[in-house]
Parts: structure tokens; sequence; C-alpha cells
């Protein structure tokens, strides 16, 4: 008697493979990506290549997203101290012999020119979670001080480059994983206010404080004219105020319902500086206006709340603190960009998810999605 073995079918042997993925997350990147398609496209269609190479760099990052996802957080846990050490040692050879472009030495050739800052964005959470989980159930104050010192030595080696954008972005992520070890109000309340007091003072001293020959000294020159520019862009319209004031116009201009999708002036007259990156926000808010702004921040909301959610259905620590690091990298990402555009914050070199063009930045926006796919993932595949 022969027996008969069906061969299963080709989904049947692909499903698995997709099996454990977050819709909602994956629904929100969707929408993301389809705005920064569109966005890319009336902002940059006559900017080269760079629609082309937007939808490229958006491929890389799904692909990347699709294979971290399939690697368990424990598989993830392993790279932890190795990323962070190799990314803090390239650190100290791009202070060393790094190459200078524009007045910052932010980049070393090792057979490719790369950005060794882009790597602590990922490395940087890894290395904190990986080091609290190890402290779980025995957390001592002197475990903070040492997450503290972790996290210092590569803010400080990018903030030297200098590059206050992604130095930003790192501390970030790093205070997001100390802030859900548990570090106690009374260590959070004193710099927050210190802070406030700081800004306050600034504001009510602008005019002394931005004065010719004044030294801030905590601050490259280039820091604080964009502080001073931040609080009156006025003074310098046509030089360091260019970028802020343009910005604002822009948004002004698109109104409730926006001029229509390729129907922005300010976008297409060249006053936008930085039209494709940094300023995308811009040529988005002037062509959809009020109306796409909100659903441009509503998908954003989505995605990030996502992301909280899985991180608070995580089954490990580790996996908790990565999951919620990661996704306040995006909450700072969008914030800052959406707020120096609108002036309401320094310009600083940080892009917006998904919409503005850079492949450094999708690419470790497809890491990060990844990650959180494959936490996502390993939990639903547990309860399976």
């Amino acid at each position: 008697m022969s027996a008969v073995f069906n061969q299963p079918s080709l989904a049947r042997r692909i499903a698995p493979i997709f099996q454990g993925f977050d819709g909602f997350l994956a629904f929100a990147v969707l929408l993301l990506a389809f705005a920064g398609l569109l966005t890319m496209y009336s902002s940059g269609y006559d900017h080269g290549s760079r629609f082309v190479d937007h939808g490229r760099n958006m491929l890389l990052a799904g692909f990347i997203m699709f294979v971290v996802a399939q690697v368990p957080p424990q598989r993830l846990m392993l790279a932890a101290v190795p990323l962070y050490t190799m990314g803090v040692a390239l650190l100290v050879a791009v202070a060393l012999f790094g190459i200078t472009k524009k007045g910052a030495q932010r980049w070393i050739n090792v057979g490719v020119v790369i950005q060794p800052s882009e790597i602590l964005k990922i490395a940087m959470p890894l290395m904190l979670a990986w080091w609290f989980q190890r402290r779980e159930g025995q957390l001592r104050p002197l475990d903070f001080v040492v997450a503290t010192v972790l996290l210092a030595v590569p803010v400080g080696l990018i903030m030297k480059q200098p590059d206050l954008g992604t130095s930003l972005l790192v501390l970030a992520a790093g205070l997001a994983v100390i802030f859900f070890a548990g570090l106690p109000w009374k260590l959070i309340v004193p710099p927050v206010l210190i802070g406030a007091v700081a800004v306050t003072l600034i504001v009510g001293f602008e005019s002394r404080l931005c004065a010719d020959g004044v030294d801030w000294r905590v601050l490259h020159d280039y820091q604080k004219q964009r502080v001073c520019t931040l609080l009156d862009p006025s003074k310098d319209p046509l030089g360091k105020g260019f970028h802020i004031i343009q910005g604002m116009i822009a948004i002004g201009s698109g109104g409730v319902g926006g001029k229509g999708f390729m129907q922005g002036t300010q976008t297409h007259l060249e006053f936008i500086p930085e039209r494709t990156t940094d300023f995308i926000f811009a040529a988005y808010s002037e062509e959809f206006g009020l109306m796409g702004n909100l659903a441009l921040i509503s998908a954003f909301i989505l995605l990030i709340f996502r992301g909280l959610v899985i991180a608070t259905n995580a089954a490990t620590l580790f996996s908790r603190l990565l999951a919620g690091a990661v996704t306040m990298i995006f909450f700072t990402y969008a914030f800052v960009n959406m707020g120096m555009v609108s002036g309401i914050l320094p310009v600083v070199g940080v892009p917006l998810p998904f919409i503005s063009y850079g492949g450094t930045a999708m690419v470790t926006l497809g890491l990060g999605l990844g990650i959180l796919m494959s936490i996502a993932r390993a939990r639903k595949l547990a309860q399976n």
C-alpha cells in the first residue's frame, strides 16, 4: 500500500515567514511611505533622480525590516555589545583621522566612506537594554550611573564632530531606555527644571546673549547662531534666518486645504531650501495644508502608539526597553523635524521619517522597524 504525500502550496510554505507580523504597524508605515513618495515626486521631480532614488531607498529599508524581523530578540541581544563597541571605536577613529566636509569631521573611509554616528542610533538602545536586562531584579543607583556613562561617551564624541542633530537622536534613544528602566522621578525633575529655567533665561535675555562677541562656551558658534536665529529670524532674513522664514511662509500659505498636488509656489519657485531633505515638511504643508498635516501627524501617532503597545506587551525586559527606545526614535525624528521647520526648534539636520530623502536615514528606519516587528512577532509566536 503506497502512501501519497501532498506537497504544500507555495502560499502555505511562505506563510510562516510572515506569521506574527504586526498589521497595525505595517499599515502606519505604508501610509507614511505613500505620503513620502507623493511628496518626493512633487518636490523632487525636477531634482535629478531624487524620486526614483527615494523609492529605491524605501525598498531597501523594507528588505532590511523583513530580514531583521526574522531574527528573534534573543539573537538581537547578542549583537548589543559588539555593535556598540564597534560604533564607539569608529567614532574615536573619526576623531583621530576622519574625513572633514563642510567644516564637520563625521566620516571615515573603511573601504567605503561611512558615517559611524548612524550606527549608534540603533547600537545605543541595544546596549543599554542589554545592560538593564543583565541587572534585572537587582538594580542599584550605580547601575544608572554606568548607563549614563555608556550614553555620554558616544554622545560626546558625536557632538565634538560636530553633529548636533545625530547627537540629539542618540541621546533621546539612550534616555528613553534609562527612563523606561525605572529611573526615579527625583532624578528626572531637577534636570527638567534646570532646562526650563535655562530656556526662559535665553528667551528673556536674547538681545544680550545673541550680541556679537558673546561666547556661549558650551556650544559651537554655528549652534549658537541657530538658537539666536530661532529666537529672531528677522535679524538676518536673507542669511541664517532664511530657512526658518521661508519654511513658515510655505506652511502658512498652505491654509486649510493646501494649494494642491504639485501646485506649491514656494516649493517649485525654489524659495524653500533643502526642499527634498530637511525642509520637505514645508513643501508638504504648502500643497496639502492643515488637513494634510493632520493626516500625516495621525499616521505618525499610529506608528508611535503601536510601537509603545508592542513594548508594553513584550515578553522580556530587554524587548520592552528596546521597543520603547526605538519607538521614541521615531517620535524624536518627527517632532524635531516638524518643530524646526515650523520655527519652534533650532534648525538641525534631522530628516522627517519616510518623507525626507536620504539613504542612510532610511536604512536606520528599516532597522528600527525590523526590531519592532521582531519583538511583536516573538510575542505572537509565543502565544500561539
